[in-house]
Parts: structure tokens; C-alpha cells; sequence
């Protein structure tokens, strides 16, 4: 059996070099929109979170961002805790609420189906994060049709 002669990895060790930037930074031009659809559930996966981190930074790039909670996409938007709703009942618990408050606090918009909400997961109004905004199920397809007009970025989301 070879002897493994290396030191071990210690807290502060890079494993590669995250400043080499291969593309542009790209900046939106004047009147940009983006728009990121989520159809995936809270917990489910990594998705979820990693789209709400593209928002905001498409936000923070110019675009006028926009996020879809749709289908299971509303459950990333409820309010969530425990023992009391806010509470955290394990490290990242609060992971979609956190970084949805910090995306509209900066100025993105968040919508969230209705139908879904109630039909779906047995929710409503009064269960979504403040600052977010319900939309009949119609207005899920128009607002992507609008999205769609405007030419904007478009992240789409989609597990099963």
C-alpha cells in the first residue's frame, strides 16, 4: 500500500484558483429584465437556493429581476420556523427566506401563484414572506409572455 506523504488540508487552503475569471463581467444595458422561474420544492435540493443567489445577482448586474414561485415553487416562499415561525430549527433553515427578504430589499420583485399556494399546499395569502406578491395561475403564463416580449434573461426551474 503507498504511503500517503502529503500534509493535510488545513481551514484557508485553496483547491483552486476562484479568481481567474474566464468571461466579461456582464452588466444589463438600460431596461433589461430578467425573470427566474422556480417549479421545485423548499428542501428538495440545491436548486432552489442556487436560483435565488443567480437572482440577486442578476439584480445587482442592472436587470430588473423578477422570480416566479410557481407549482411547488410557492413552498419556497412560505413563512417557515420552529418552534415559532422565524425561528430557525437548523443551521440554513432559513436559507429561502433570508436571501428572498435580502432579493426584495434590493429591489426585486417576487410572485407567487395562488392557486399553487392554496389548491396545492393548502396555504394562503397570509403564509407568504412580506413583500411578496400573489398572481391569479393566468398571470404566470403572461407574466413570462411579457418577459419573453421584452426579450429578458430567463432562468427556468424545473425538479420532480
Amino acid at each position: 500500500m503507498p504511503a500517503v506523504t502529503m500534509e493535510k488540508h488545513k481551514d484557508g487552503d485553496f483547491f483552486v484558483d476562484y479568481e481567474d475569471k474566464v468571461f466579461e463581467d456582464v452588466k444589463a444595458e438600460e431596461g433589461q429584465k430578467a425573470l427566474v422561474t422556480f417549479h421545485t420544492v423548499a428542501f428538495e435540493g440545491s436548486i432552489g437556493l442556487v436560483n435565488i443567489l443567480n437572482a440577486i445577482r442578476l439584480n445587482r448586474k442592472g436587470y430588473e429581476t423578477s422570480i416566479l414561485l410557481y407549482g411547488p415553487g410557492v413552498t419556497l416562499g412560505i413563512q417557515r420556523g420552529f418552534p415559532t415561525l422565524g425561528d430557525a430549527a437548523f443551521p440554513g433553515h432559513q436559507n429561502f427566506a433570508d436571501n428572498l427578504k435580502k432579493f426584495m430589499s434590493e429591489g426585486g420583485k417576487v410572485y407567487a401563484c395562488r392557486f399553487a399556494l392554496q389548491a396545492l399546499y393548502g396555504h394562503g395569502e397570509p403564509s407568504l414572506l412580506e413583500g411578496i406578491i400573489p398572481i391569479a395561475p393566468q398571470d404566470v403564463l403572461d407574466l413570462k409572455l411579457i418577459h419573453v416580449r421584452d426579450n429578458a434573461v430567463i432562468v427556468d426551474t424545473w425538479t420532480l
